[in-house]
């Protein structure tokens, strides 16, 4: 029906059921109406008409597709030379580059490369008389509607246009007609042919739980009469996740999604096509024009989106007068949205019947022996599988090594090992780990003679051991809080360097108060440095020097606090005094006496009074001053 239009030169807008020959519906006009050297040789065109620019072009969603009509369109113009360039991406640049430079008559290609060798004039399109866009519905969805609209742009005005579907809705067609003239709507049907169904596969809905559908599916594949089977999934992790599952159980499975590098999704059809693989277990990227012959089996291993996928789904089997089944799993989750695919296509399966991997009816309807196990038996394991088919290099573009299925080619060899790489040319360079870098450990360096300087002033009857056997020895570090104890060393230094004739020793005793949590009824005693005074140090016995050294705790910041006085510091040996009333809080009263030290005659160090409660931190300072003054 559609021949005699499209040979006219008329638009047309084909619509037929999936398996009918609609690829060849629009080849044959195109390829009739390109001129090529054997119409001049025949004379039935001049030589002016030949060009190297593409005089037809065909627009496809996927890439699979887009080989696949390719390889149609090079069989059917083989007598007559017609040179057919397939553009899509995945694919290195230069060789599409150069069959284009050579001469094209027919250009296929996907949107996204299309745009991307016209944009860099590489793709001449002045010279196009026919534009096919395949799987129209697909084409003229708002995600490819834009780019499609750029390409038709840089067409001749003057062309034939031709849109071939087997889902054609009317807001699609009612869009068409802006880019037609006056188009003819040839939709056709076998007469007994009614449904929107193709009328020879026979259709199975069932519900499955998530969980035991890779059981089910298992004990599917092994039906009677079971050729090649395609699983169809909605996301790509699933279809990945299923594939590896079916490999597992003893199947020989393949897989076709977005994920993978072009050359391994066309390893996995490659390999499904020569029987290798029997299994492909696909996304919805597989679901449109794909025609392999062979396919018995359809499974549904996820409830498609709407009516128009369910239908490209399972138009993969039951092709060209064949036979076919087509199984579609619904879980729980999904029977509302396949009520309403069911409503839509018209189709008996409202309800589907709840269906496990062990249900008789199951092995009842598709014919699967009885005693039927979820795992392959060795015996029936006679396909090659993926890995015997080789890929094929072909330059991919954005990424290095092993493509993201994760799975190294099986033409791809293993890195070299270790002895097969070329020996080095020059001697490594040898790295050492630092800390600080050299100039910390110089400073170490300066520190450390520092320290030996000074205990040699110190005791000069010790013998000091010098050279590098000395410095083998770690360093031992001290933590010091507050800095107390490095100046109670400065200090100690100092008086060993006035007196070098007596020997000192110096003892450090730290003492640390306790942290205690700060509370508001805390009751804290605050610290006093007290500092015993030298004793008289008689001549030829060592003097001995002992710092005390104890840290008073933070006091709590009171917004009512109010200074105190400071205590003067007595000339002699006075009595205790009683120092002045720290303000409290309404009633509290704290007056606590506090005693001075003897003065420096008396060489026993003074014991710290008891702080009152809560004192202020001006009081306790000018403690701390009069008792220093006193001794």
């Amino acid at each position: 029906m559609t021949l005699p239009v499209a040979l006219a030169g008329n638009d047309v807008i084909g619509q037929a059921k999936t398996g009918t020959g609609k690829t060849l519906g629009f080849g044959l006009p195109l390829l009739e109406r390109v001129t090529v050297a054997a119409d001049v040789d025949a004379g039935r065109a001049s030589a002016d008409k030949l060009t190297d620019s593409p005089q037809a072009l065909v627009v496809v969603p996927t890439r699979e597709l887009c080989q696949q009509v390719t390889n149609d369109l090079l069989t059917a113009g083989k007598v007559r030379n017609v040179r057919v360039a397939a553009i899509y991406g995945g694919r290195a640049y230069e060789p599409q580059v150069e069959q284009l430079k050579k001469g094209v008559d027919v250009v296929v290609g996907t949107p996204g490369r299309l745009l991307d060798l016209a944009g860099q004039k590489k793709l001449n399109l002045t010279h196009v008389r026919a534009l096919v866009l395949d799987e129209a519905d697909e084409m003229l969805d708002l995600g490819f509607l834009p780019d499609v609209e750029k390409i038709m742009a840089m067409l001749p005005a003057k062309r034939q246009t031709m849109l071939f579907s087997a889902t054609m809705p009317g807001a699609v067609i009612n869009l068409a007609r802006r880019y037609m003239s006056q188009p003819t709507h040839i939709s056709a049907s076998s007469p007994d042919d009614v449904g929107a169904t193709v009328a020879n596969t026979t259709q199975h809905i069932f519900r499955a739980h998530s969980l035991d559908k890779p059981e089910l599916v298992s004990r599917i594949l092994q039906a009677d009469g079971r050729g090649l089977a395609m699983i169809f999934c909605r996301t790509k992790r699933t279809a990945a996740d299923v594939a590896e599952q079916l490999e597992k159980r003893g199947f020989a499975s393949g897989a076709v999604h977005g994920d993978l590098g072009q050359g391994a999704r066309e390893q996995a059809l490659r390999a499904f096509r020569n029987g290798k693989v029997d299994v492909l277990v696909c996304t919805d990227v597989a679901a449109r024009g794909i025609d392999v012959e062979g396919v018995t089996h359809v499974i549904n291993y996820q409830t498609p989106e709407d009516e128009k996928t369910y239908l490209h789904r399972i138009g993969r089997t039951g092709r060209a007068g064949a036979y076919g089944t087509a199984i579609t799993l619904v879980d729980w989750d999904d029977i509302p949205r396949w009520q309403l695919i069911n409503k839509a296509l018209d189709l008996p399966f409202n309800d589907p019947e709840e269906t496990y991997s062990t249900s008789p009816h199951l092995y009842e309807l598709l014919g699967i022996p009885a005693g039927t196990k979820g795992v392959l038996p060795r015996a029936e394991r006679t396909r090659a599988g993926l890995d015997a088919e080789e890929v094929e290099d072909l330059g991919e573009t954005g990424g290095r090594g092993a493509p993201r299925g994760g799975r190294r080619p099986a033409g791809k060899s293993a890195p070299a090992p270790a002895e097969e790489r070329p020996a080095r040319t020059r001697t490594p360079r040898q790295r050492r780990r630092t800390r600080s870098g050299e100039v910390a450990a110089a400073g170490a360096d300066t520190a450390t003679s520092a320290v030996e300087t000074a205990v040699a002033a110190s005791a000069p009857d010790a013998a000091v051991t010098e050279g590098p056997a000395a410095r083998t020895a770690p360093r031992r570090r001290r933590r010091t809080r507050s800095g107390a104890p490095a100046a109670a060393v400065a200090a100690t230094v100092e008086t060993a360097a006035e007196a070098p004739a007596e020997p000192v020793v110096t003892a450090v005793v730290t003492e640390e108060a306790p942290r205690t949590p700060r509370r508001r009824t805390r009751k804290a005693a605050e610290p006093v440095a007290v500092t015993a005074a030298p004793a008289a140090v008689t001549p030829g016995e060592p003097a001995v020097t002992s710092v005390v050294t104890e840290e008073a705790p933070k006091a709590p910041r009171r917004r009512t606090r109010k200074a105190v006085a400071e205590v003067p510091a007595p000339a002699a040996a006075p009595e205790a005094e009683e120092t002045p009333k720290a303000p409290r809080r309404r009633t509290r009263k704290a007056a606590e006496s506090v005693e001075v030290p003897a003065p420096a005659s008396a060489p026993e160090a003074a014991e710290a009074p008891k702080a009152p409660r809560r004192r202020i931190r001006k009081a306790v300072a000018a403690e701390a001053v009069a008792e220093a003054d006193a001794s």
